[in-house]
């Protein structure tokens, strides 16, 4: 199986609290039906650093109006969200023993009304920008400010919800909404001028980092916000000869 932790650059003096041996252990309970491993290993970094070190998201918070939302689009490869789920302590690490399974909560794709500290059910793609707009409009009309943060795959600018999405959200300056966008060339397309020229012609900044760089990431997902959407393109190198995610 490929080593999803492999080609990681943390710097030393990166403030990690999810240790990389935590997930590495918790990421070895789900075993059995591994379908989509692929897309799971390309989502870690973005979700890991998401979680440690950028949103407002925790099990206390899990109903507060002006948390941030996180929606993982690219929902056919939840392993990763489930295990940074579990180190948070919205679900219990011996869910993930049940990965799958008849009865599980834990499927292939991720569903809101089963597992906590899930915000959208995903898997079908095209949905999670949209949703994410959506969301960003209603805490726009609510005086909020807290953050909708999206992770999309590149495969999904095949889906025409997306590209009416950023056209929408550039258009009316939603600055809460940062799309992550796993660019790892699995699209059979592509996108002429590269994902971020998507973003940039609708009026959103677009910056594009190294995906398994936590502090690139870091750094991109927390800049001062310019009154516009945001973009961030985690470039990943294919992770096998063959694979897609």
């Amino acid at each position: 199986m490929y080593d999803a932790f492999s080609g990681i650059h943390i710097s030393q003096g990166g403030i990690m609290q999810t240790t990389e041996e935590t997930l590495r252990s918790l990421f070895g309970r789900m075993v059995g039906d591994e379908k989509h491993i692929w897309a799971a290993a390309s989502t870690l970094n973005a979700i890991w650093v998401l979680y440690d070190r950028v949103l407002d998201i925790s099990p206390d918070n899990i109903d507060d109006p002006d948390r941030d939302r996180f929606y993982l689009s690219k929902g056919h490869g939840p392993m990763a969200y489930y295990a940074m789920l579990a180190a948070k302590g919205f679900i219990a690490p011996e869910m993930l023993d049940t990965w799958t399974q008849l009865g599980s909560p834990l499927g292939l794709h991720p569903d809101r009304m089963l597992v906590p500290g899930v915000e959208i059910s995903s898997g079908s793609l095209g949905h999670g920008l949209p949703l994410g707009v959506g969301t960003a409009l209603g805490l726009r009309a609510e005086g909020r400010r807290a953050r909708v943060v999206v992770l999309l795959g590149d495969g999904e600018f095949d889906e025409g919800s997306n590209h009416e999405a950023i056209a929408i959200a550039g258009r009316l300056g939603l600055d809460r909404v940062t799309a992550i966008v796993i660019d790892n060339r699995s699209a059979s397309l592509g996108w002429p001028g590269g994902i971020a020229s998507r973003f940039e012609v609708e009026g959103w900044r677009s910056t594009t980092v190294d995906g398994r760089d936590h502090d690139e990431l870091h750094r991109a997902l927390t800049q001062e916000s310019d009154g516009r959407p945001q973009a961030v393109v985690a470039e990943i190198r294919k992770l096998r000869e063959g694979s897609a995610a």
